[in-house]
C-alpha cells in the first residue's frame, strides 16, 4: 500500500486550522477527523494518497463504498460535509486548485430536518404562555427570542444580562466552540424581553440579582431540561400536532427566512454555521414549497 504520510500531514494542518482559526471544540474537530481518517484508509487501499490525485470520481466511489457498508444517508452526508471542508481548506491554502467534493450533492435523505412549524403554529406556540404571570412573561420572551434569533437552546439559556442590547436590537451569544456572534432581534422579541425585564424578572428574583438573563424563582438561571419541558407543555396547550423541540424553532427560523427571500449567507451568519453546506439543508425545505406553489398556481405547472 502507498503510505498516507502526505495526506495525514495536511490533515494535521487542517485540525490546527479548525481549532485555532475557526474556534471549534475538540469534540467537533475529532468528529471531522474521524471521517477524514476513514477516507484516508480508503485512499490507501486505492493506492491514491497524493491529494493532487483525489478527484470527484474517487470521492463518489468512496460514498458508494460507504453505502455498500450500509451507512445510512445521514452518515454519508456527514462524511461528505467533512470532505468538503477539508478540500475547501486545501484549496484556500493553494495546495490543490479546485475542491473535488464541492459539486457532489448531499444524499437526499442525508440531512433530514425535524418538522418545521408554519408561521401560524409558531404564533400559537408563542401565544400559549399566560403573560399575566411572571413565569408566563419569561416563557413568552424566551420563545420569542429563540425563534426570533434562531438560537440554540444552550445559547438561549446561557445568555447573560450583558449579552443583550434592546435599544440596538441584538444579542451576543457564544455558539459551538465558544465562538461569539451577534444576532439581530426583531421588534416582537425585544418587546417581549422588555416586558419580562420590567415586570417579571424583578418578581422572580425578589429584587435580588443574577447575571443570567432568564431566571427562575430560585434565582438561578433557566436550565436546558426546564426549557425542553416548558416548550413541550406550551406545544400541547397550543394543540400543535407536530412534535416541537427547541431545535424545531431554530429550523423554523431559518426556513421562514429563506422562504421570505433572505440571502443564504446572511442566514448562515445568523445561525453561526462554519460551513455554508450545513445551512444549505434548509434550502431543500424552501425549494420544496416553491415547487408545490408553482405546481398549484402556474397554468402549466
Amino acid at each position: 500500500m502507498v503510505p498516507l504520510s502526505e495526506y495525514l500531514r495536511y490533515l494535521d494542518r487542517y485540525q490546527s486550522f479548525l481549532v485555532v482559526e475557526k474556534g471549534l471544540s475538540r469534540k467537533t474537530v475529532d468528529a471531522y477527523s474521524a471521517d477524514l481518517i476513514r477516507f484516508g484508509r480508503f485512499l490507501e487501499k486505492k493506492e491514491t494518497t497524493a491529494v493532487a490525485n483525489i478527484d470527484t470520481q474517487l470521492i463518489l466511489g468512496y460514498l458508494i463504498h460507504l453505502r455498500k457498508r450500509e451507512l445510512g444517508a445521514r452518515s454519508r452526508a456527514r462524511h461528505l460535509i467533512s470532505l468538503r471542508g477539508f478540500f475547501a481548506f486545501l484549496t484556500r491554502e493553494k495546495i490543490i486548485e479546485t475542491n473535488p467534493a464541492s459539486q457532489i450533492d448531499l444524499p437526499k435523505t442525508g440531512m433530514q430536518l425535524p418538522d418545521v412549524l408554519s408561521v401560524a403554529d409558531v404564533e400559537a406556540l408563542i401565544n400559549a404562555p399566560d403573560r399575566t404571570k411572571p413565569e408566563g412573561l419569561r416563557d413568552a420572551a424566551m420563545l420569542e427570542l429563540i425563534y426570533g434569533a434562531g438560537l440554540r437552546v444552550s445559547e438561549l439559556i446561557g445568555l447573560e444580562m450583558t449579552g443583550i442590547n434592546l435599544e440596538a436590537g441584538f444579542v451576543r451569544v457564544f455558539g459551538k466552540g465558544g465562538k461569539e456572534r451577534v444576532v439581530p432581534v426583531g421588534r416582537m422579541a425585544t418587546d417581549a424581553i422588555r416586558a419580562y425585564l420590567e415586570d417579571s424578572r424583578p418578581q422572580l428574583l425578589k429584587n435580588g440579582s443574577s447575571p443570567h438573563l432568564f431566571v427562575t424563582r430560585r434565582k438561578s438561571g433557566m436550565t436546558r431540561q426546564s426549557f425542553w419541558n416548558l416548550i413541550g407543555r406550551y406545544s400541547r396547550l397550543a394543540k400543535l400536532k407536530k412534535k416541537v423541540t427547541p431545535h424545531t424553532l431554530r429550523h423554523s427560523f431559518a426556513t421562514h427566512l429563506l422562504e421570505g427571500g433572505a440571502d443564504l449567507r446572511a442566514v448562515q451568519t445568523m445561525l453561526g454555521h462554519v460551513d455554508i453546506s450545513t445551512t444549505q439543508i434548509y434550502t431543500h425545505v424552501a425549494q420544496r414549497k416553491l415547487m408545490e406553489a408553482h405546481k398549484k398556481y402556474h397554468p402549466r405547472g
